[in-house]
């Protein structure tokens, strides 16, 4: 099949083949990105701005080192050092940024829905690096890519999501990927941080609040942290708490099966989601995931692009 969006604003409203074109595109460039000469000029003369209202780290150096490997030039735009910071729109923003000739737009923002209410009159493709509490397209995608490579399939397996799942966004739009992909989601953590309406989002979602029966059948533990900057008030009593009851650690992976996959999007808090020797153990994809990362986002910008698989030949 064929790219037919001019933006990437979530995965809710992707089909499963959109998310497989993705997915498939992306396993070319981790290939290329395995070559010595790791550059295409898919992007050349193309300007990619990245503007991110919120703190990043991780995506925003993926995307902005995607961009250079596909040629484009690169701008990296902050709030803080911006208009922004002077009571200018995002709407004015992006105008100002178009009126240079930006072609596409990432954007992270702590308002959900700023991507989309910025693709109803951008000419520059949009794509979504993170909206408040609603979802980060990218991360979704690149947790999928990353459970795909390493079981070989996405359906009917028995994926845990552990953790801050109210306000996570990267729960969100991996929940999205994975339902539609045909896997099994679990959704574990504390009840203020887990409710139980969370069942009536999916047939194939459902909910616990036992940390045993969410880790015994999975395939993959997906770990995420707390959201502290997100929360009005305390979900829980301490991250000790929240530690003792929910924490990974070496005692509780006698639950775990020996090929069951240990996933976390970053930034880790040693100690409360999960302890060092877990982290940077045999069964953790940590780091692959980052590596996934940057694939993934040279695919999106390369099919945002007008880009077909076709023309990468086979990885």
């Amino acid at each position: 099949m064929t790219w037919n969006r001019r933006h990437l604003l979530d995965l809710q409203s992707l089909s499963p083949q959109e998310l497989t074109l993705i997915l498939d595109t992306a396993r070319h460039f981790k290939a290329l990105g395995e070559r010595p000469k790791k550059k295409v000029p898919a992007l050349l003369g193309k300007t990619v701005i990245n503007l991110f209202v919120e703190p990043s780290t991780r995506t925003r150096i993926s995307f902005e080192l995607a961009a250079v490997r596909l040629s484009a030039d690169v701008i990296n735009f902050t709030a803080e050092a911006s208009s922004l910071k002077k009571g200018e729109t995002l709407k004015d923003t992006i105008r100002n940024l178009e009126a240079l000739q930006a072609d596409f737009v990432i954007l992270r923002h702590n308002a959900s829905g700023a991507p989309h209410f910025l693709s109803r009159f951008a000419k520059a493709h949009i794509v979504n690096g993170g909206d408040g509490a609603h979802e980060h397209p990218t991360q979704g995608l690149l947790d999928t890519f990353t459970i795909r490579e390493k079981k070989g399939r996405l359906d009917g397996l028995n994926v845990t999501i552990l953790g801050d799942i109210l306000y996570s966004r990267v729960a969100r739009s991996n929940l999205w990927a994975l339902v539609k992909l045909g896997a099994n989601v679990t959704l574990c953590g504390p009840p203020t941080l887990v409710p139980k309406q969370l069942e009536s989002f999916h047939p194939n979602v459902r909910v616990t609040w036992r940390l045993e029966e969410a880790l015994r059948n999975a395939d993959v533990i997906n770990l995420l942290r707390i959201q502290h900057e997100r929360q009005r008030v305390t979900m829980f009593p301490s991250t000790g708490e929240y530690a003792a009851l929910f924490g990974l650690n070496p005692a509780r992976m006698q639950w775990v099966k020996p090929d069951a996959l240990i996933m976390h999007p970053g930034p880790i808090n040693r100690g409360i989601e999960i302890e060092s020797e877990l982290a940077d153990g045999p069964q953790s994809v940590i780091l692959e995931q980052v590596t996934n990362g940057l694939a993934v986002r040279m695919a999106v910008l390369f099919l945002l692009n007008g880009g077909r698989s076709s023309e990468l030949g086979h990885p």
